[in-house]
């Protein structure tokens, strides 16, 4: 079953329904609002401690993307639409060079390679559910739930049948994806009351990369 054939109703704050997609790009997407069937959904502020997490999350794949440029990252409110007709804003997303062809100027145009969401209370559902199964549907080659509530990371990975398998951290706590070499994501750090600043990712982005 697709998500065209699911008939659900989003989660979060409906500002509006029977909204074509034209409509909703003229008028709602870039006031942090997303489009799924035909409903926009209007998204909650950010907390402290989530817009927190989303800088160091960018910071890092910044870092890497600098010294490895292999890719491209954007940050919500840059939309991704999918071929099944949904529109969302991930938190992080990453495109890589071999599909830098689908990146526009204020979208990506199909799935991006790597979607990150930073759970909030408000957004529960719709990123361990909803966006689990648009994302899976939708083709994204990697998703990966930070869910700074029970501290817990959660990374998929799309096999060939088009199906998230959740991938393992290694004996460290560190998650590493063959789309970014030398990448380490040290799980521990994203719960640290104060995370690390652009200095300090930036060198251990470094080290990470001699050691690759």
């Amino acid at each position: 079953m697709t998500i065209s054939e699911i008939i659900y109703t989003p989660s979060g704050e409906i500002v509006a329904t029977g909204v074509s997609e034209e409509e909703y790009l003229d008028k709602y997407a870039e006031h942090f609002c997303e489009w799924v069937n035909g409903t926009v959904i209007k998204m909650a502020p950010a907390s402290g401690r989530h817009d927190e997490t989303l800088r160091y999350g960018a910071r890092l794949l910044e870092a890497y993307f600098e010294m490895k440029p292999i890719g491209e990252l954007r940050q919500m409110p840059f939309l991704m639409r999918l071929s099944t007709g949904v529109k969302r804003e991930p938190d992080l997303l990453v495109v890589l060079n071999a599909n830098i062809s689908r990146l526009a100027e204020t979208y990506v145009n199909g799935a991006a390679d790597i979607c990150i969401e930073i759970v909030s209370p408000e957004s529960i559902l719709r990123d361990r559910a909803e966006k689990f199964l648009e994302y899976e549907q939708g083709g994204v080659g990697e998703y990966w739930i930070w869910d700074i509530l029970r501290a817990e990371a959660l990374f998929y990975r799309l096999n060939q049948e088009g199906i998230f398998i959740r991938q393992n951290t290694d004996a460290k706590d560190n998650y590493q994806t063959p789309l970014l070499p030398g990448l380490l994501i040290h799980v521990p750090t994203l719960w640290l009351k104060k995370l690390p600043g652009p200095a300090a990712t930036a060198r251990a982005v470094a080290t990470m990369l001699k050691s690759e």
